[in-house]
Formats: structure tokens, C-alpha cells, sequence
């Protein structure tokens, strides 16, 4: 494509977002806020290009590794990447945070100070998750399990969504978290910027209730809490982004099941900033080919696209997908490839009047984190390419914000 005809492309695209986006921007002090299908950062829009390291916080609670948190962060920012995913929690078990229902180990807690610390440090902001739905550090069966060696009467992990005591551990947790006050920064986490928004849980699924009303209820009581205790941040869900039966017709898209939480009526709670999706067609599809799993792709990319902007008008992250090196015919040739056609496809959304305002690639890794390895890690420092790919997406979406910003005061588009 010829210089000309790629400015011409942005352009158009802009215009789209501008009109999208309605305009209504105002200044709100360093706190990421949204405005219709966008996010909106100082007075301006916001677009982000992010990464998951959930590990970070297990790794800085031990000094003599946290060098591996701040290689991260920089090169990170090196890259462009301005945002980060990663756990507020630990629980139980190799280096929790809460060994105990309200019993926290503040060698831990500090390490996530310093999480936090260096994410300000490099300009990165974050979005900090409160509990694992899988058992990996604790989780779901965790909170369970502390039940019912209390005396509680539980049944199975579902019961998370709906027993008061557990219901309880989590809310203390929860406020555990937005009002602790950082030993490094000397800021309380409620009122730190570098925080963009809370996660209630990763990957939120249950087996007991199909039709979503479990979590639908769980969502809107722990999203009124949190929204209780901080109003500066913004909130989301921590959704794959699976189809329920809020809308049948849609459950088309999903690849072949359900996991309990609907995409649309989950997000359409008041106190729901922003909608999320992850995407692992290689995992989700794994009998079909490559070319059946990328179309799969961008069919789920567009959906939630279009659901976010047409019914449910809020900003759309992509907060997990990758490549994994555990795939038949692997190579970093070809992780390149699916990355660069992933962000190809979200820019492209955009000229459609859709968009994804941000994603967040799984994982960036340190060197020496083997036994963290999930086959999805990424090392910019040994990466060449992939670093290559993510950093041409980062100035893609430097340049939607300034070009926008430009729109917005009147300057003309060069």
C-alpha cells in the first residue's frame, strides 16, 4: 500500500473513531475514564497496546528476583506497551498473600507495592485481578475449601457465587486490596492512577447454573461493592466473552459450548466499565486446522465488537490471546504472523465503525522463568520479530491517539 493510501486509510478510520467516540472529552486528573465506546485518559483518547505477566507479584515477593519484574516493565515500554494485566492475589499455598481468610503475608503484600511501583516508574499502567476461577493460586476452590474447613456447608466450588461466608472472604479481600496503602509509593492503591482498573475475577465459569443467573447475581453485588469503596477506577468482569442465553441467536459464535456467564448480560450491568474477551482457538478448536481457527478469530473479534459498541456502548479490551509453542508447526515465524493478523484484524474493525480500544497479549516473560512457561511466554529481549510486531501495534495506536487529539483541537491531519 502506497504512503498515501495508508494515510488516507488512518484518516477515515479516525474520523470513524471521532464519531464513535461522540466527542465528549474532559479532563479527570490522571484516572482512565470512558466516554461511549472509548477510553479517555487527560483529556484525550485513549488507545492501548498491553500485555499479561500474571506471575509478577509471586516472583517480587522474593528481593533477589524482582529484577525480573522491572526488565519486564522495561521492556515493555521500550516496545510502546502502556498497559499490563497481572494478579492481585495468591492465595494459599507457595508464596500467598492471603494465607488465611483475612490473614495476609505483608512480605507479599509489599511485593505487589513494588508491582506497582515499577509499573509507575516505566509509565505502565495496570489492571489488578482479585481471584483466580481455577485452583492456581487458590482461587475459587480455595475460597471453598476455607469454608467448609470452618464448617460452613459447601458443596463444590460453585458455591463461591452464592454462600455468604465465602461471599464475605472475597468482599474482605477486595477491600483488603483498593485500601492498601503502598510502603513504596505512600499512595493508598484506591487513589493511584498507575492502577487503570480491577478485575472481579479471571475467567469467571460455573458449572451449576449454565443459564449465567448465578454469576450475573455475583457480578452485579461484588461489582456494587467495589464500586462502594473506589470510584476512581474503572471495573471489569475478567469475561472470555462466551454467549448465553440472554441472547440465543448468539451463542453461534461461541466455539461449541458454554461456560456459565453470558457476554452481554454480564457486561450490561451499570457498574461495568468495559467489556473484555479472550481468545484461545488453538485451545477451544484444537481438532481443526489453522486457517478454521484464525477465521474463528475474527468472527469472535467482530461479534464482540459490534455487541460492545451497538448494545451494550462500552469499550472493548482483548485481554488475552497468543500463540502457543506447544502448537503442531510452531515457529516464531508463525507466532509473528498470527500476531500480526490479530492486531491487523482489530485495526481493521475499526473502520467499520466497530473497534478494540485495547489488547493485551499473553504472556511477557523474563529470561530464567522456565518453570513459568505456559508455552504462550514472550521475551522481547530475545525476540527480535514478536518484538518487532508488538512495537509496529503500539505506534499504530500512539498514532490513533494523537491523530484524534489532533482532530479534537482543530490542527489539521498530516
Amino acid at each position: 500500500m502506497s504512503w498515501s493510501h495508508k494515510v488516507g486509510y488512518v484518516v477515515g478510520v479516525l474520523v470513524t473513531l471521532a464519531l464513535v467516540c461522540q466527542a465528549r472529552v474532559h479532563s479527570h486528573g490522571g484516572f482512565v475514564r470512558t466516554e461511549g465506546t472509548c477510553f479517555v485518559l487527560d483529556g484525550s483518547y485513549s488507545f492501548f497496546n498491553g500485555f499479561n505477566s500474571y506471575w509478577m507479584m509471586h516472583v517480587a515477593a522474593e528481593p533477589n528476583e524482582r529484577y525480573k519484574v522491572s526488565n519486564t516493565f522495561r521492556e515493555a515500554a521500550d516496545a510502546g506497551l502502556s498497559m499490563c494485566r497481572t494478579w492481585a492475589f495468591s492465595d494459599g499455598g507457595d508464596r500467598a498473600l492471603q494465607i488465611s481468610p483475612g490473614t495476609y503475608d505483608e512480605r507479599v503484600f509489599q511485593a505487589l507495592d513494588f508491582v506497582i511501583s515499577e509499573a509507575r516508574r516505566y509509565g505502565i499502567r495496570l489492571i489488578l485481578s482479585f481471584v483466580n476461577n481455577y485452583k492456581d493460586y487458590g482461587g475459587r476452590p480455595q475460597y471453598v475449601e476455607w469454608a467448609r474447613n470452618a464448617g460452613v456447608n459447601v458443596n463444590g466450588e460453585d458455591d463461591f457465587y452464592t454462600n455468604p461466608t465465602v461471599e464475605e472472604y472475597y468482599k474482605n479481600h477486595v477491600k483488603r486490596v483498593i485500601t492498601r496503602f503502598n510502603t513504596i509509593t505512600r499512595i493508598v492503591y484506591k487513589d493511584d492512577p498507575t492502577i487503570m482498573a480491577w478485575e472481579l475475577m479471571n475467567e469467571p465459569r460455573c458449572q451449576a447454573d449454565s443459564s449465567e443467573r448465578m454469576v450475573n447475581g455475583w457480578v452485579q453485588e461484588m461489582a456494587s461493592f467495589v464500586k462502594s469503596l473506589d470510584k476512581n477506577h474503572l471495573l471489569e468482569i475478567g469475561m472470555e466473552g462466551f454467549y448465553g442465553d440472554s441472547m440465543p441467536e448468539k451463542k453461534v459464535n461461541n466455539p461449541g459450548y458454554q461456560v456459565g456467564s453470558d457476554f452481554i448480560s454480564n457486561n450490561l450491568i451499570k457498574e461495568i466499565d468495559f467489556t473484555t474477551i479472550h481468545a484461545y482457538p488453538d485451545i477451544w478448536l484444537s481438532g481443526q486446522n489453522e486457517s478454521a481457527q484464525m477465521a474463528f478469530m475474527q468472527r469472535w473479534m467482530q461479534s464482540h465488537s459490534i455487541d460492545s459498541k451497538g448494545i451494550l456502548k462500552k469499550p472493548l479490551v482483548m485481554a488475552e490471546f497468543g500463540k502457543s509453542s506447544k502448537d503442531q508447526g510452531y515457529s516464531f515465524g508463525a507466532r509473528d504472523k498470527y500476531l500480526s493478523t490479530v492486531y491487523q484484524s482489530m485495526n481493521n474493525f475499526e473502520s467499520t465503525g466497530g473497534g478494540i480500544s485495547g489488547s493485551l497479549v499473553w504472556q511477557l516473560m523474563a529470561e530464567g522463568m522456565d518453570s513459568y512457561g505456559d508455552g504462550y511466554g514472550i521475551i522481547l529481549s530475545q525476540d527480535a520479530s514478536t518484538r518487532g510486531v508488538i512495537s509496529a501495534q503500539s505506534h499504530k495506536m500512539t498514532t490513533f491517539r494523537h491523530m484524534l487529539l489532533g482532530r479534537k483541537h482543530g490542527k489539521s491531519v498530516p
